[in-house]
């Protein structure tokens, strides 16, 4: 089965029209998308969008032959004309099944938003899985009979949809997904990239034919990544998102709880707003249990305050309890953590400060932390296939 995307860009494309922003600017060239829409071997066409007969050709496409015109999303703002080539527009009831001359079969898949998503099936067996922007798969309580060859969705704006497939078994480690529907929050380049490697995605230029079933590497998704950065950098949003497609991600809170402390409540308040619903957290300062286990990836943040109070408990603020013993038993506890980073199983994504780079601390117990932080994360960063550097909000790769 063959995929021509003849889109992928969100409803209003991108750049949009007049609009100034960043993303607009650097939208040129291959990062230029129209809205999204797919061709299905020439025989089906799922989203009508202005200038698709154009977009066909320049892809070397003809729309003539195309039998059945299927619409996944109410289509906000002038009508679009639909070309004398094609057939009128529709859309499949949710459930039901389509079955084109053409020996296709196209089944209605039921969204948690407005709109319907479409599974096709090609007479030689291979399926695709196509959602509408915004939206993800309703019901998917219970594991399908095999995963989709091909899944086609807005990775982006509802990675969740993506997670939700994997945990159901709809996204199975041979699955490619494609992101589509891309727009202002998917600024184009090598940050998108990453973004989508680490969701094990990937996104093509308009134009681009995919032969769904061909065997394709899916990206390596790294299972250590270490992200520091200074103070509101971004760094936990970025660590954050490299797990939003996953299921049942365990966030472990190395900060403890701080009674009467409003701000600090305020911080920890909006973190977990910002956290998928599917997440479970864990409050511990003693991640290595969880990295020695067996289970679902973890985000551990952070590095810094797990520092805190592994200095807490060793007395390393103190000179004289630093010299007589607090100094080796730190030693101890680091190399545990930094051990049980080696040897996990699991996917980890650990989160750290950078405190070095500034003005040296007054007293000797702020520069040990200083010190000693900065030994705990090169420690760390060793163990990890890729280390991120968060800057003002933009990703430097370190490592990876």
């Amino acid at each position: 089965m063959e995929l021509t995307l003849l889109g992928t860009g969100a409803p209003d494309g991108l750049p949009r029209p007049s609009c100034p922003c960043a993303a607009c600017a650097t939208a040129r060239g291959p990062w230029a998308r129209a809205a999204t829409a797919l061709l299905v071997d020439e025989a089906l066409l799922l989203d009508l969008t202005p200038g698709a007969v154009f977009a066909a050709a320049r892809a070397g496409r003809s729309l003539s032959a195309v039998r059945q015109v299927l619409l996944t999303h109410p289509h906000d703002g002038p009508a679009v004309e639909l070309p004398a080539v094609l057939p009128p527009a529709g859309r499949v009831p949710d459930g039901q099944v389509l079955t084109l001359i053409s020996g296709h079969r196209v089944r209605a898949v039921p969204m948690d938003a407005p709109g319907t998503g479409y599974e096709v099936s090609a007479p030689e067996g291979e399926r695709l899985l196509y959602l509408p922007p915004g939206g993800a798969p309703a019901g998917l309580a219970e594991r399908v009979e095999r995963p989709y060859d091909m899944v086609v969705c807005d990775v982006v704006g509802r990675p969740d949809a993506v997670a939700r497939l994997r945990a159901a078994g709809a996204i199975g480690p041979a699955t490619e997904v494609i992101a589509v529907h891309l727009d202002h929050d998917a600024q184009p380049g090598a940050a998108l990239e990453r973004r989508l490697a680490a969701a094990g995605a990937r996104a093509v230029p308009d134009g681009t034919t995919l032969v769904v079933g061909d065997y394709r590497a899916v990206p390596d998704v790294p299972r250590r990544v270490l992200v520091t950065g200074g103070a509101r950098s971004g760094k936990s949003l970025v660590a954050e998102r490299r797990l939003e497609t996953f299921p049942g991600v365990v966030y472990v809170a190395t900060g403890g709880r701080r009674d009467g402390d409003a701000e600090w409540a305020a911080r920890v308040g909006a973190h977990r707003e910002r956290r998928p619903g599917g997440w479970r957290t864990e409050e511990t300062c003693e991640p290595a249990e969880l990295l020695a286990a067996d289970g679902p990836p973890l985000l551990i943040d952070c590095l810094s305050l797990w520092l805190t109070d592994a200095m807490d408990r060793v007395g390393a603020w103190e000179d004289e309890r630093w010299a007589r013993g607090g100094e080796a038993a730190l030693r101890a506890r680091v190399a545990e953590l930094v051990g049980a980073v080696r040897g996990t199983r699991r996917s980890v994504v650990l989160v750290t400060n950078e405190v070095g780079s500034g003005v040296v601390p007054a007293t000797a117990s702020g520069r040990r932390f200083r010190d000693e932080l900065g030994r705990l994360n090169a420690a760390v960063a060793a163990e990890c296939e890729e280390v991120l550097l968060v800057v003002a909000g933009q990703v430097v790769v370190l490592r990876g």
